[in-house]
């Protein structure tokens, strides 16, 4: 179905729950009144990202109070944040979470911690272990955190299991400068949604943080794009922003019908030769 949404490109402040979620109810607000269906916010939104000894500190489990709130805001729009989920068994993950007419409908653990350069997400975090789509209102999705979308199998087995749009949580720092004088990241990061969102005939909505953290800067950079790889909203760079678009059905039945890949992909030779791979690597 057709869909307004809006990716609120915030600025989280390292450590302070109680902050950020009266942060995000104002964003959840503006986005009701102004027609939008489902809001998108960066990773970790409810905490900052560079936590490391704060992430027990901070750590929330599904029947906390701050989620009960969420779900609350949740009744009048369907809401994805990023937070630290802590588990029965004490561990912690990177966690993004779906919530619906006053309901989690998903959650998801980031599966790839990144370890090099200035990331250090595993010393701190349990790893995810799967990739699930789910259904909504909207549509079957899926979520992907940062640098899960840099692992490519990833957004492939969410389409494969029926996701048309990807919902990409980032805190992405700026790093780099290409020939232009751009930041690399921005220019990696806009080819890698286009790429999957042409490849795939999927949206992709991807939501990155912008504001200072540990002396590193955070980009910005949001962006809303549809299944053909065109893009119908930027955010700025390294300021906070608001998106809001709408997303045409048509749109997806367009690029699947000009473009029918995922039509055409055979999932039974993609297992065969990855089992092949897998056993040869035994060998």
């Amino acid at each position: 179905m057709s869909f307004s949404v809006a990716l609120a490109q915030i600025k989280p402040k390292l450590g302070c729950v109680r902050e950020n979620l009266e942060t995000i109810a104002q964003q959840v607000e503006r986005a009701v009144r102004e027609g939008a269906s489902l809001i998108v916010f960066p990773e970790l939104a409810l905490t900052g990202y560079f936590l490391k000894d704060l992430v027990p500190e901070v750590a929330l489990n599904l029947s906390s109070p701050e989620i009960a709130k969420l779900k609350e805001l949740s009744k009048n729009i369907s809401i994805a944040v990023g937070f630290v989920e802590a588990s029965s068994d004490y561990r912690f993950y990177n966690a993004a979470i779906y919530l619906e007419g006053g309901e989690i409908k998903h959650v998801h653990r980031k599966v790839y911690l990144p370890t090099y350069g200035l990331f250090d997400e595993q010393r701190y975090l349990a790893q995810g272990n799967r990739f699930r789509a789910f259904d909504t209102r909207f549509g079957r999705m899926g979520f992907l955190l940062c640098e899960d979308m840099w692992h490519l199998p990833s957004s492939y087995i969410l389409a494969m299991d029926g996701a048309s749009t990807i919902l990409c949580l980032a805190s992405s720092p700026g790093r780099g400068l290409t020939n232009e004088e751009n930041l690399s990241t921005t220019d990696v990061w806009q080819k890698l949604v286009f790429t999957t969102a042409m490849f795939l005939n999927e949206r992709v909505l991807f939501c990155n943080r912008v504001g200072f953290e540990d002396g590193v800067n955070f980009w910005g950079g949001s962006e809303i794009v549809e299944p053909c790889g065109a893009s119908i909203a930027r955010g700025k760079m390294l300021e906070e922003d608001f998106l809001i678009a709408s997303l045409d059905e048509g749109a997806l039945r367009r690029a699947r019908i000009y473009s029918p890949l995922m039509r055409d992909e055979n999932l039974f030779i993609t297992m065969k030769e990855l089992h092949r791979v897998e056993r040869e690597r035994d060998c």
